[in-house]
């Protein structure tokens, strides 16, 4: 993903010509950010605890994921400007639910799922190569470097975005297809048998959190919206397409695990992906692994360390966030304190952590948590600008408003509730997210009230962002 100049708010939208990015381009953003390890991981742990039952929360999931869609390309057209979820929610509901929905979902997604994704990659290469480097010493050092990348403003992923998306998918593709036609011993001699669908109480549907982590991220695509040729079709088209494909390969991938390894061994294990990979290749398989691991964790650090510390200097530049922010580097345009900052908190839980094979799981729904919360005030958004502005014009408008709206806030209040796949997890997960967002909070507080000098939650006019005259001058007093 090429996030190195599109992520700043409030440019202006660049002539006609050098829109060039279509749905092909869009898509491989859409899909390339949201495959990761933490999704081979946490989908085939689902599929382990509840067999071909996971199905229930992952369509439940794709479903939310699509609702989210929806909200995104309406705000992401209403608002073309390129920018993060502040922009859009400063002018729905204000500045505190603006500066906590964009830390909440990218600034502590990055502290908690980008953790995991090194974790991840660190285990599978010493589960590979025992013992043949100190502990942490590849993920430091893969950290490091794209750390310095970053501040040289060195994309290297840029023009490989598409073949990594593809490569990724494919990966994916080959492992359940494979495993579905190969002539291993079925090890799973209940899989189809109905009565197993519901082992947790509620039933499988309190697994919708752990499945929708296998959906979160398309909306990267909508800060590319100043560079996107017919934005209105190819933004929501490149969400909506993309999250349907991975649905599909998700559930191929799931189906190849559970007619190849025991389904309490995937649930159990720490590394599932890897049990699969050998499983179905052999030795083959732990190259073949290694290789996606390390595809999958450089693409998602490089895109997030070239993404996240611009909608910082985003935030900084519109006074919502602390001006040392804004400082970028002379020869490189870099904003090098806050790609320093997101690298710093990235790496703080992989110092803290390292030694606790099961953090991964925490630390990813932990960050789950966060995404869903960011994901709830987006809808939130929709609803209150449909209100505030309902004569604006909207490229894009939500099918059958407000249901969606309220089916995914309705429906991630339930997987924020059920965060959690075992007792023994909820209290860490509630409170490794819960502490996070307190201090940010606290922080947001002090800083609208303290510096900023404005009103919590009164919303910012439609025109100060757009540039233009308001459209609806009565909307503000509504």
């Amino acid at each position: 993903m090429n996030s190195n100049a599109s992520v700043q708010t409030g440019a202006l939208a660049p002539p006609a010509s050098h829109k060039k990015l279509g749905l092909t381009a869009l898509l491989a953003v859409a899909i390339g950010l949201v495959v990761s390890q933490g999704v081979m991981v946490l989908m085939l742990q689902g599929v382990g605890m509840a067999g071909l039952g996971f199905i229930v929360p992952l369509g439940l999931a794709y479903l939310l994921a699509l609702s989210y869609a929806c909200s995104f390309s309406e705000l992401a057209l209403m608002i073309p400007r390129a920018g993060s979820l502040s922009t859009y929610t400063e002018v729905a509901i204000g500045q505190f639910p603006a500066i906590l929905a964009t830390f909440s979902g990218y600034i502590v997604v990055a502290m908690f799922a980008l953790s995991a994704e090194l974790l991840l990659m660190e285990f599978i290469i010493d589960k590979v190569y025992p013992h043949a480097m100190p502990p942490l010493t590849v993920a430091l050092g893969v950290l490091a470097l794209f750390t310095v990348l970053n501040l040289f403003n060195i994309d290297i992923f840029a023009r490989l975005q598409t073949v990594l998306a593809v490569v990724m998918t494919v990966v994916l593709l080959v492992m359940g297809l494979s495993a579905m036609n190969s002539d291993i011993v079925a090890p799973n001699p209940t899989l189809f048998d109905s009565a197993h669908w519901n082992p947790l109480g509620l039933g499988v549907i309190a697994l919708t959190a752990m499945a929708v982590w296998g959906f979160v991220g398309a909306e990267f695509v909508c800060p590319l919206v100043e560079e996107t040729r017919r934005p209105e079709r190819n933004i929501p088209g490149s969400m909506m397409l993309g999250l349907t494909i991975i649905f599909v390969i998700i559930s191929l991938y799931g189906l190849g695990a559970l007619l190849t390894v025991p389904q309490a061994e995937l649930a159990s294990n720490g590394l599932p992906h890897y049990l699969f990979a050998t499983t179905v290749f052999g030795e083959a398989g732990k190259v073949f692994l290694v290789t996606a691991a390390i595809t999958a964790t450089c693409s998602t650090l490089n895109s997030s360390l070239a993404a996240i510390p611009r909608m910082l200097f985003g935030m900084a530049r519109n006074g919502q966030a602390f001006g040392v922010f804004k400082l970028q580097g002379k020869r490189t345009g870099a904003p090098w304190v806050a790609v320093l900052f997101i690298a710093a908190v990235t790496g703080l839980p992989l110092l803290l952590m390292h030694d606790h094979a099961d953090a991964i799981n925490q630390l990813l729904l932990s960050a789950a948590l966060a995404w869903l919360l960011a994901y709830i005030i987006t809808h939130v958004n929709v609803i209150a600008l449909r209100r505030r502005y309902p004569q604006v014009a909207r490229p894009f408008r939500t099918p059958f408003y407000p249901l969606p709206q309220v089916f995914g806030i309705a429906g991630m209040l339930f997987a924020i509730w059920n965060i959690s796949p075992s007792p023994e997890m909820t209290f860490s997960i509630f409170a490794y997210a819960g502490l996070v967002l307190l201090i940010v909070s606290i922080i947001a507080v002090l800083w609208i009230k303290g510096v900023m000098g404005k009103p919590l939650f009164k919303p910012e006019p439609l025109a100060s962002v757009l540039g233009t005259l308001d459209k609806n001058p009565q909307g503000d007093s509504q």
